[in-house]
């Protein structure tokens, strides 16, 4: 089966050969992409320090301005992030992060809820934390919207509720009740192996997000053919899903250890793709 990759192979944007994995630090490669060249971002950025990530450090600032002008008019970026807890007390880093993509002229097109289904997360005094935000940042107005659907508990013709004014009554009219709906913004996925991903080696890296995840996001933000970009890719989830859904993409890895894991998930989709 041939896809939009299989075409793409050698073209190129800026320095990057398209559906490619590079070894680099996105602060320096964003600055080999040209001006309004990417659709959509998918990434998960480390935070507070919740993992080692071999040693590695990012500067959030540089990298979201970085963002802001390789995203093409009505492209969106998808920030996945949570907070650290030290000491009974939110860091509350993923708003932070949030007001300053807004500062810089990003709008916050949406806050979403990727719930965890299984998390192993405990608090003593606390409710379990299972959750982390889905920031939908976008340069503009969204270009591109293809919304999930869900099936309707309800479906048919009855009388529904309508044009509810100050007075508090509800006045009821003959309405459609339509087979599906556009889903909520708070998506639950199952973590760890089977959750995650089958892909077993990809564990080697400490923190991984669900493909479905990343999936949900892609087909949502983009269109087939659509460069998808994660500019710290880690396992490589990004760029797999991408290369699955016939979007092109380019990944950009830090860790040399980590831009040989992603290059491997990537690698398994070969029988699959041409």
């Amino acid at each position: 089966m041939h896809t939009i990759i299989s075409v793409l192979f050698n073209m190129k944007l800026g320095e990057f050969e398209i559906n490619r994995i590079y070894n680099i630090d996105c602060h320096i490669g964003m600055k080999q992409l040209p001006n309004d060249s990417i659709d959509l971002v998918v990434t998960s950025p480390p935070y507070d320090d919740l993992r080692i990530y071999n040693g590695y450090k990012f500067n959030f600032e540089n990298i979201a301005i970085d963002l802001l002008r390789v995203i093409k008019k009505g492209g969106v970026v998808v920030w996945v992030i949570g907070d650290k807890i030290k000491n009974g007390n939110k860091s509350l880093t993923s708003f932070k992060q949030a007001l300053f993509f807004q500062e810089i002229g990003f709008n916050v097109h949406d806050v979403m809820i990727y719930k965890k289904r299984n998390t192993p997360f405990m608090r003593s005094n606390a409710y379990t934390n299972s959750y982390e935000f889905m920031f939908i940042f976008s340069k503009g107005k969204p270009k591109t919207f293809n919304p999930l659907k869900t099936a309707t508990v309800r479906q048919g013709f009855e009388k529904l509720v309508t044009n509810k004014k100050a007075d508090g009554i509800n006045k009821k009219v003959i309405g459609e009740l339509k087979k599906e709906k556009t889903r909520i913004n708070i998506w639950d996925y199952a973590v760890g192996l089977g959750g995650s991903t089958n892909d077993k080696f990809a564990f080697e890296h400490t923190a991984i997000f669900p493909e479905k995840l990343v999936q949900d996001h892609i087909l949502s933000w983009s269109n087939e053919g659509d460069i998808v970009f994660d500019p710290m890719c880690g396992s490589g989830t990004t760029c797999k899903i991408a290369a699955l859904n016939k979007r092109n993409f380019i990944g950009m890895e830090i860790s040399k250890e980590y831009t040989e894991l992603a290059k491997k998930r990537v690698k398994t989709l070969e029988n699959l793709l041409f």
